[in-house]
């Protein structure tokens, strides 16, 4: 890195931290600390919710996961609006009229404690995973890039985020992530344009969708009913939808950030806009990624991404057979450049899209990836306890190698931004349950100050607990679908809990209480045997983990409800033949 990077990336992350810090210190009680006492507009919602679910994890992971896999990543997001749609007329009328400070006194309300204490501790466990995971991502990024330790990397970053989100709550949170986002955005736009203008000039934007096309990575739609595709059309309509509705229905780190709006209308207003906004930016992301790969086959790729695992394998007896497998996947690129460029030509001179060159591409992209694969196998015996996957480092590579002076400090900065968002809303949102639907809900009435100052107490304890929990994480496929896959262990569960709250008023606290213990014991079992342990090509798609939590949920809550109605009549009728 330059010098003028680093001054992008420090100038960019300390405006954010110290404005933060002293933009919203001081608050005078709990409404205030967590709901920004009711002042958000709807613009800033909006743009909160958004900077909230785009974390880091976004913009290092996504780009990666299109590389390799294609577009298919999107219909992740198909259930989303729909979700946004539900959440707005339903949820949150329902949230403001009961004037709630977490999702979780709802229930309470509606069932009993145990329900809301189940419900608040399901969420804390995934929540301090998914924060840990959030401050973990960039910090891979500094260690490969600078060499760092790992572990002060997290500890560094965890408590930049510690500092504005304790001194200033959900107001500091929602002040930071608009500049957060516009940051996210602008360094994301750029690099867009700028790798367009890296490719051969005879390439316009139509062929490289040709050239993405040839090579399987334009696939958006897939129509399958086979469950264990991991994205399809279906997941994505169903798991997805009631995974969305899960988080941003359920999940205090999204319910808080609309709790905060002036009114029903502005939350409605700004959930809306992540509905009509969301798909489209991360279908943008993904095109970014798509965009590398078509890069990458006009120019030289490296076997692989990650350089940690290169520089291990380059210092040990495997050395020269490392570098065997280099020299072929340097043929296999030249040919690949010469075949790409012969079937830009045909496309351009006599528009004509040729099957026998997409079949040579397909079958160079089969070599590469066995090149790829005997690579991982060679850094397993340098060292077996290595990550292989380097999906997480594609996007990484590319713009430490290819991007101009201080446009790579600039998309430090975005991811960045956006851990350090991401991450804010997630330790707000775990002081806010802790301090209001734990602590509060447990002790003898306090002053409203009191609470505020628990409140701060509990953000920098789960700060340090996510910082602890960034610093034993390692990479698992890549880091978007490890968040994913911890939301949707849990996720199904709650959204039930909260759907026979809000739909089947016949349902009682005993009964849903009963169930979503079941439920979820249920969904760890069905996680552990048919996504962990089966082999890759027979793994359930976890996206179906959310639709079977709520189903399960709704089902043995009411079976058992109607068991408990059984068995009370049986015994009055055994009273009244008594007497």
């Amino acid at each position: 890195m330059e010098n003028l990077d680093w001054i992008v990336l420090s100038c960019t992350l300390l405006f954010i931290v110290i404005y933060g810090a002293l933009k919203t210190k001081g608050s005078a009680n709990v409404k205030d600390y967590l709901l920004d006492n009711n002042e958000t507009p709807w613009f800033t919602v909006g743009l909160s919710v958004m900077a909230t679910q785009a974390s880091a994890i976004t913009f290092l992971s996504t780009p990666g996961q299109a590389y390799h896999d294609g577009m298919g990543f999107v219909q992740f997001y198909f259930g989303l609006p729909l979700a946004m749609i539900v959440i707005a007329y339903t949820f949150i009328p329902i949230y403001h009229k009961l004037k709630v400070f977490t999702a979780y006194e709802y229930l309470e309300q509606r069932f009993d404690i145990r329900t809301r204490t189940l419900a608040s501790v399901l969420f804390l466990i995934q929540r301090g995973l998914g924060t840990g995971i959030t401050i973990y991502a960039p910090s891979i990024i500094l260690s490969a890039l600078l060499g760092w330790n790992l572990t002060m990397l997290n500890i560094i970053i965890g408590t930049l985020v510690i500092v504005y989100t304790v001194t200033g709550g959900t107001k500091a949170v929602n002040v930071t992530q608009k500049h957060q986002m516009f940051v996210i955005l602008l360094g994301m736009f750029i690099t867009f344009f700028l790798i367009l203008d890296y490719l051969p000039e005879e390439l316009d934007f139509g062929n490289v969708l040709h050239v993405a096309g040839a090579n399987g990575k334009m696939n958006i739609l897939d129509f399958s009913y086979n469950p264990k595709t991991r994205y399809t059309f279906w997941s994505g309509i169903t798991g997805g939808f009631f995974l969305m509705l899960s988080y941003f229905g359920t999940d205090q780190s999204q319910v808080g950030r609309y709790l905060s709006g002036k009114s029903v209308k502005e939350s409605q207003m700004g959930l809306i806009m992540n509905g009509v906004l969301k798909v489209p930016m991360q279908f943008f992301i993904l095109l970014t990624g798509v965009l590398v790969f078509v890069f990458f086959q006009f120019n030289d790729a490296p076997l692989h991404f990650n350089p940690n695992n290169v520089t291990k394998v380059k210092a040990s007896t495997y050395k020269v057979d490392y570098e065997k497998i280099e020299n072929k996947l340097q043929l296999v690129n030249e040919e690949k450049k010469v075949v790409n460029k012969i079937y830009i030509e045909q496309l351009q001179h006599n528009d004509f899209d040729n099957p026998a060159l997409r079949k040579q591409m397909v079958a160079l992209s089969l070599k590469e990836k066995e090149l790829r694969e005997d690579a991982k196998d060679i850094i397993k015996k340098v060292d077996n306890g290595s990550e292989t996957n380097d999906k997480d480092y594609v996007f990484l590579y590319f713009i430490l190698h290819y991007l101009p002076k201080g446009l790579l400090g600039l998309l430090l900065a975005v991811i960045f931004s956006a851990a350090m968002s991401s991450s804010a809303s997630g330790l707000n949102s775990l002081a806010a349950t802790t301090a209001i639907d734990i602590y509060k809900r447990n002790v003898s009435e306090k002053s409203d100050k009191h609470y505020v100052y628990a409140t701060q107490y509990f953000t920098l304890f789960w700060g340090i607990v996510a910082i602890g929990f960034a610093c034993i994480s390692s990479l698992f496929e890549n880091l978007i679908q490890l968040v994913n896959i911890i939301g949707s262990i849990f996720y199904g569960t709650v959204l039930g809990i909260f759907l026979v709250g809000f739909y089947i008023k016949y349902i009682r606290g005993n009964a849903i209480f009963i169930g979503a213990c079941l439920s979820q014991s249920i969904i760890f079992i069905i996680y552990y045997f048919y996504i962990h342990i089966l082999p890759e090509d027979e793994k359930l798609s976890y996206l179906w983990l959310n639709f079977i939590g709520v189903v399960l949920t709704l089902f043995l809550s009411f079976f058992i409800q109607l068991l408990s109605k059984n068995n009370s009549n049986s015994n009055l009728n055994s009273k009244e033949e008594l007497v």
